[in-house]
């Protein structure tokens, strides 16, 4: 069983990569910011409906599906991911590579991935890089509060049954235990509430970090930039030059009937904006919530408490979410258009970017387990004793992670600020590089 959860799990890993590939792959520069904005939404939409499967008797419900919960919830959630992969596969239209020009010789298999996958890891652009970089601390950050939030809840709430009833038995313990993780659970589902929330209200605030292209010949609204994008014309695609507001955040809406109504929704739109807040500035206000929330758990003493402030960090979840993916999102469309303008190679591709960045995000698991160990070791206390505060110091650690994380942010560069020449010259310097390595 251990094993089929283990390959299920790499197996979703796989798609979530390729859904943000996707995304870079059918989205032009200026859209990527609210393409992963959506991208959360959907995501924030799918845990408040996991959370809330939890308090359904789906057995009885589904009993077709499993006699148990948890097989009820995996075949549905098979049935889902499926469904949607399909969906996404049949209506989602890429750009034909052939418009490209012939693609490159050499050596085809497994020694020649690897070799690609080296090679991009080492000419990765400085911007990316950075990002990775934060991704890793950040992470280290988030899964002990993941991995033990519900267990941090739990111990708060059994801690005053424990020390009014020291001699309980293994029976009454165990269903005290229960209590809690069902308290535990519920905020979750304010997390994802939270989470969800934020998703849908931080596009609007947040000052986009592209301005769309000029408006096509014939064309009433930048949505029509899209397709043009889709079916290769790159005057459609945008200099990579900052704008306090770009059109593209009129992308949460449909296309208004006409011009007048387009501009009217655009000035709506940019009252909502906070000038100084672009999406770097987020992410980074994002980990200092998130580390201060971990050291309130030092004054944290109940259960409501402590589901308040997982409500509060769901913000700073919604941001890891989204802030990351769009920047990366960002760099590698803007570099592929560079890189096709100027004949250059753009070894920044998509899926071997996302699967680097994936690496980034997975490794910190292991760090963040090995000191977990460490400090269950020295702090834990014997089951059923009162007091336990190992996990509170846990997250605390997570805490620290997160501040290195926000000076790592802090260090990221302001996306299409002085940042285009850079890539011209890169992708013609990749290019350089490709051909003295054919040679």
């Amino acid at each position: 069983m251990y094993a089929n959860m283990l390959y299920g799990n790499q197996l979703t890993v796989v798609v979530q990569a390729g859904i943000r590939a996707f995304i870079v792959d059918n989205a032009p520069t200026h859209q990527q910011e609210d393409a992963n904005a959506w991208a959360g939404v959907i995501l924030g939409i799918g845990s408040v409906l996991g959370y809330l499967s939890g308090y359904v008797n789906l057995p009885k419900i589904l009993p077709f599906f499993g006699n148990t919960q948890f097989k009820v919830l995996s075949v549905i959630t098979c049935i889902a991911l499926g469904g949607t992969v399909l969906i996404s596969c049949v209506f989602i239209t890429e750009r034909d590579p052939r418009r490209d020009g012939p693609p490159p010789t050499g050596d085809i298999g497994v020694i020649a991935f690897f070799k690609q996958v080296y090679r991009s890891a080492r000419r990765l652009s400085p911007q990316i890089r950075k990002v990775c970089q934060v991704q890793f601390f950040n992470w280290i950050g988030w899964f002990p509060f993941l991995f033990y939030i519900t267990t941090y809840i739990g111990q708060l709430h059994v801690n005053p049954i424990f020390r009014a009833h020291p001699d309980m038995s293994p029976k009454e313990i165990d269903d005290a235990w229960e209590s809690a993780t069902r308290i535990g659970s519920f905020a979750l589902l304010i997390f994802a509430i939270t989470s969800f929330s934020s998703n849908m209200l931080l596009p609007f605030l947040v000052v986009p970090t592209y301005r769309a292209p000029p408006t096509l010949k014939g064309s009433n609204s930048f949505h029509s930039t899209r397709s043009a994008y889709r079916n290769g014309n790159q005057s459609a695609e945008p200099s990579g030059t900052p704008l306090p507001m770009s059109a593209s955040m009129t992308s949460f809406y449909p296309p208004p009937p006409d011009e007048a109504s387009h501009s009217r929704l655009t000035r709506l739109l940019s009252l909502a904006q906070i000038p100084w807040l672009t999406l770097r500035r987020a992410w980074f206000l994002s980990h200092l919530l998130f580390a201060l929330c971990m050291a309130l758990t030092f004054f944290i003493t109940t259960p409501l408490q402590a589901t308040i402030l997982s409500g509060v960090v769901g913000l700073s979840w919604a941001l890891s979410l989204w802030a990351p993916f769009a920047l990366i999102s960002a760099e590698i469309s803007k570099r592929d258009v560079a890189a096709r303008k100027t004949g250059g190679v753009n070894d920044d591709q998509a899926g071997v970017v996302l699967g680097l960045h994936n690496v980034a995000i997975s490794a910190p698991q292991i760090v963040a387990t090995l000191v977990s160990s460490v400090i269950f070791r020295i702090a834990q206390k014997p089951r059923g004793e009162p007091g336990d505060n190992s996990v509170g110091w846990v997250m605390r650690f997570g805490g620290l992670a997160a501040l290195v994380a926000a000076y790592m942010t802090s260090r990221l560069s302001e996306d299409g600020k002085g940042q285009d020449e850079e890539v011209k010259e890169t992708v013609e310097a990749n290019g350089e590089r490709r051909g003295s390595d054919a040679v």
